[in-house]
């Protein structure tokens, strides 16, 4: 089954090379159009069933974060940016992904490849009442160690520490450094399951322990929320709060 999607990116070189993507995997996604404006889009979007929306952030006339606002039916959500900041604000207005520029194919293809799990898990029929539903496989992602790979299960991690080009995943039983960025490990990471506080640490949710005034404490860790992720960690507390 093909999945109707539209492109919004002001920048031509951008726009045609996620043209160029979407239309490498030709039966999985059907082009509507690739727009050069937010307001071009907005009629697009009114005048057709779209599935799947590439949305830029930073546009000249309105950004891509008001369009989605202003947005009545919104369709599966993905925002391409070259910062990463907007991931939150985007997870804020339930998007579906975030694509970092400059963007790869491969890491276009795990985004169309969970797009598309979404969207069939919406019309596959109900599975009969007879059969219990099959136990999922652990989450896993496997991070290099030096010369080893180590696979890390994701309910294992407590926090994620990042300096420069390393990252140390602190977990219940061990410490794992590996050469990589932040960034790169942010991607892999479910946005349902962590939340980056600040330029150096993203944190599982489920471990955080303490929440006092600008830090966060887990075990006995206590790390520091930065101000550019304050608003939207602070709402997501607002969220999971007893009244």
């Amino acid at each position: 089954m093909k999945y109707n999607c539209v492109i919004v990116e002001d920048e031509p070189l951008a726009r045609n090379l996620m043209t160029e993507y979407v239309r490498k995997v030709p039966t999985l996604l059907h082009l509507v159009e690739a727009c050069s404006s937010p307001l071009a889009a907005l009629e697009v979007l009114r005048s057709n069933n779209v599935d799947i929306l590439f949305l830029d952030v930073q546009m000249p006339e309105i950004t891509g974060i008001s369009l989605l606002k202003v947005l009545q039916k919104k369709p599966l959500v993905v925002l391409t940016t070259a910062y990463s900041e907007y991931a939150l604000e985007g997870y804020e207005l339930d998007v579906a992904d975030y694509l970092l520029k400059p963007i790869t194919f491969e890491r276009f293809l795990r985004t169309v490849d969970k797009l598309v799990q979404r969207l069939e898990s919406k019309t596959a029929p109900a599975p009969a009442p007879e059969r219990a539903p099959s136990e999922p496989s652990p989450a896993f992602v496997f991070v290099k160690d030096g010369t080893k790979l180590v696979k890390v299960r994701l309910d294992d991690i407590l926090y994620v520490e990042g300096l420069k080009d390393y990252v140390t995943i602190h977990t219940r039983t061990q410490k794992v450094i590996s050469l990589q960025r932040l960034k790169a490990l942010e991607e892999q990471l479910p946005a349902d399951k962590f939340i980056r506080i600040h330029n150096s640490y993203i944190v599982a949710l489920d471990a955080i322990e303490i929440i006092h005034k600008g830090d966060v404490q887990i075990g006995q860790a206590v790390l520091p929320i930065g101000e550019t992720y304050k608003k939207a960690f602070k709402e997501f507390i607002d969220k999971n709060q007893m009244q």
